[in-house]
């Protein structure tokens, strides 16, 4: 009396299925899978982290090059701003 069979599970899941929809069902798995996903990614130490933005073409239409050890401080001025 303490455990259900396998038949208890799949109604409960019919059930489930009948309430939610499948694609509602499959719209939130994926949203859990992404974000386990992201938080095993924030989990890794700095050092297994692949460096992002080293490729040739990270953007289109901005160089990118890396340079180690040094700092780059800039403003950000929007299109508005830039104008003037």
């Amino acid at each position: 009396m303490g455990s259900f069979s396998i038949w208890h599970w799949l109604i409960v899941l019919l059930v489930v299925v009948l309430v939610f929809g499948t694609k509602k069902l499959g719209n939130l798995g994926k949203d859990m899978g992404s974000a386990i996903k992201g938080f095993k990614e924030g989990m890794k130490p700095e050092d297994d982290k692949p460096a992002t933005g080293t490729g040739a073409a990270s953007a289109p239409g901005t160089a990118s090059q890396q340079i180690s050890g040094q700092t780059i401080e800039g403003e950000v001025k929007s299109k508005s701003e830039s104008k003037v």
